[in-house]
């Protein structure tokens, strides 16, 4: 079972029961997940550029927060799909 990187409507984690990398929903997840780090670097950087910048309002780290907080959320998943499909041992939630 491969966690894939969305949830559904209800929040709940998305599985996807295939051993075909090659499928087209296992494709589908492999470019999320792409897409998911490289938005993540950017929100790093973002997030970065923002506590530098002494004169930042609240507003704008708090956006910034809400940014990274989400990006760690997508980064996590992503971290505990690729492990369970390597064979590491997954997290416990």
């Amino acid at each position: 079972m491969r966690l894939l990187p969305w949830t559904g409507s209800d929040g709940k984690p998305c599985y996807l029961s295939s051993d075909d990398p090659h499928s087209p929903l296992s494709r589908l997840a492999d470019d999320i997940e792409a897409a998911q780090l490289r938005s993540a670097e950017q929100v790093l950087a973002g997030a970065g550029a923002v506590l530098a910048d002494a004169g930042a309002g609240e507003r704008a780290v708090r956006f910034a927060l809400t940014r990274a907080v989400e990006s760690l959320e997508e980064v996590l998943r992503v971290a505990v799909s690729r492990g369970a499909r390597a064979g590491a041992t997954p997290r416990p939630d």
